[in-house]
Parts: C-alpha cells; sequence; structure tokens
C-alpha cells in the first residue's frame, strides 16, 4: 500500500479507511455462514492472513523484521494476542446472539480505545467526551437487556461482543504505538503470527478438529483472511502509520451498517426495535465523543505547534 517507502502514502489515508471497512462488514455474515467451530474459525483465518502477508516480508531476508528491536518485537506479539482474543470472543457471540446486537456492542471499542489511553499513555479526556462514551455504552446496556428477557443466550452473546471490544481496543492502542517507528510488513508478520499460534495452540489444547470441513467454510475461512482481514484490518494498521487511532475506531463504526445490510439481505435477519433503539444511543453518544474528541486533539495540536514556534531553544 505505499509507494516504495512506508513514509509516502499510496493512497490517501481517509480513502484506504473506507476501503477497509467495506472489507470488514462482511465478517459476521462470513462467520454466521461457517458451520465450523468459532476457535476454528478464528485459527484459519489468522493462519491464512499470515500465509498471505508474510511474502510481504521477504525482500531483503526479512529486513523489516530485523529492523524491529526486542521490544517492538514483544509488543507486536502483545497486539496478536488482544486480536486472537477479540476473534474467539467475538465469532463466539455470533453463535449466540443476533449480528445486530453482536456488531452494534462491538463498535463500543472506541471509549475503551481512549479509556485505555488516558490509564497507559495519559492522555487527557475532555468531560464532554466522557458523556458521550457513557451514552454509547448505555445503548449497550440497552440491548443487552432486551436480549437478556429473550434468554440467557442472547445475552451471554452480548457480554462476549463487549469483552471483544475490550480486546480489540488493545490491539489497535498498541498498534498506534507501534506503527510510527516499525514498518507494516513486519509488525503484520508478528502481529499475525502471535495471532495464529495462540488460537492454534488454544484449538490444540481444546482438541477441536481442524479438519475435515465442507467446502464452503474453507472458501469462507479464506474470505475471511482475504478480504476481511488482508483489505480489512492490514488497511487500517496501514493507515494508523498517518491518522490517530480515535479516528481510525470511528470509521470502523461504519461496519456495523454494513453488517446489519448483509444480515438483512443474505440472512433475512432483521434489526427488532430495541436493537435499533439502543444502536441509535450507541452511535449517537459516539457521534458527539469523536466530535468533541477531534476539536480536543485539534486544539490540542495547535497549542503545540504554538509552543514549538516561539521556543527560543
Amino acid at each position: 500500500m505505499t509507494r516504495g517507502s512506508d513514509n509516502r502514502p499510496f493512497m490517501n489515508p481517509y480513502l484506504a479507511v473506507l476501503v477497509g471497512v467495506f472489507a470488514v462488514s462482511f465478517s459476521a455474515l462470513f462467520v454466521r455462514l461457517c458451520s465450523a467451530p468459532p476457535l476454528i474459525i478464528a485459527s484459519y483465518r489468522l493462519l491464512f492472513t499470515f500465509l498471505l502477508m508474510a511474502p510481504a516480508a521477504l525482500p531483503g531476508r526479512f529486513a523489516s523484521l530485523r529492523e524491529m528491536n526486542s521490544r517492538q518485537l514483544l509488543m507486536s506479539a502483545g497486539s496478536g494476542v488482544f486480536l486472537a482474543l477479540h476473534f474467539v470472543t467475538w465469532f463466539t457471540s455470533l453463535k449466540y446472539t443476533s449480528i445486530a446486537s453482536s456488531v452494534v456492542i462491538v463498535t463500543t471499542q472506541p471509549v475503551f480505545v481512549v479509556l485505555g489511553s488516558w490509564l497507559f499513555f495519559k492522555e487527557k479526556v475532555p468531560r464532554m467526551a466522557v458523556v458521550g462514551g457513557l451514552l454509547a455504552l448505555s445503548g449497550s446496556f440497552v440491548i443487552g437487556a432486551g436480549d437478556f428477557k429473550t434468554g440467557m443466550t442472547a445475552f451471554y452473546g452480548d457480554l462476549l461482543a463487549l469483552a471483544a471490544a475490550v480486546f480489540v481496543s488493545g490491539y489497535i492502542l498498541i498498534g498506534r504505538r507501534l506503527r510510527g517507528s516499525v514498518q507494516l510488513s513486519g509488525y503484520t508478520v508478528v502481529t499475525y503470527g502471535a495471532s495464529s499460534l495462540v488460537l492454534v495452540a488454544a484449538a490444540l489444547a481444546a482438541r477441536v478438529p481442524f479438519y475435515p470441513y465442507p467446502t464452503t467454510d474453507w472458501l469462507l475461512f479464506l474470505g475471511l483472511a482475504a478480504v476481511c482481514t488482508v483489505l480489512g484490518h492490514t488497511t487500517f494498521n496501514w493507515v494508523l502509520r498517518y491518522v490517530k487511532a480515535s479516528v481510525v475506531s470511528v470509521s470502523i463504526l461504519g461496519e456495523p451498517l454494513g453488517a446489519i445490510v448483509w444480515a438483512s439481505i443474505f440472512l433475512h435477519e432483521y434489526p427488532t426495535l430495541r436493537q435499533l433503539a439502543g444502536g441509535s444511543l450507541i452511535f449517537t453518544g459516539l457521534f458527539i465523543f469523536t466530535r468533541v474528541s477531534a476539536r480536543y486533539d485539534k486544539a490540542e495540536a495547535a497549542v503545540q505547534s504554538s509552543s514549538a514556534l516561539t521556543d527560543p531553544s
């Protein structure tokens, strides 16, 4: 996705985000159509992704990997662990609750990204952003309460989707921290490789069979890897070098809209009024959250730029 250098964008980063959102919007549909257990779906998704991405690191005999120090390698591996946990919890949630509930609750992850930035990186959070975040979380509770009334199965799926939002936030935070200093090919190979190892090891420990599965499942595994991960998640990883993690987090809000449309078309699974109400609360809260955060970031950048111009040193 770069023209000779990771520092020179091959395409507009914001256009790339839209491409990534379109690609990942198929994830929930592919998982629901697949008959394999969630752990196997996640394992093959990451394993095929690793195999597809590894050739990108081959030029120069893995020069991008040799340039990474031990701390960067460890953090990239940690990012892969978070990604593995995200996929397992989210894919499992799709087996228990509706696509609408699952994907909308997962989109609360921008709140956890900013919470993590505040806890670990000491980044300030505006008060109105906190209000927006709480409103978004309240929407997930509205959806969860409705699913709880219909049975513990759907409610359990909602809780797993919320856990998936927390895990993917760790993945995004680490990615943003590293992408300014490491090449995309090196970062993705280590991240996807570590994620694959964790998932395969978990499947072996749980004695979940890796075969046989119908041809349709193998095509869906490949689709999840090539379309949803390489074209989707890898695009987001590339974009993280040029834009803030919050921008990527908020842009991914387009994923549930696409997922709900695909579920309606291909599965005839339509959102309920309560899901629409909860989803509206989530999107309203996240809209407030992101608008306030964006204004705050812009004002902070202006102050830093002004300070740099007036600094005599």
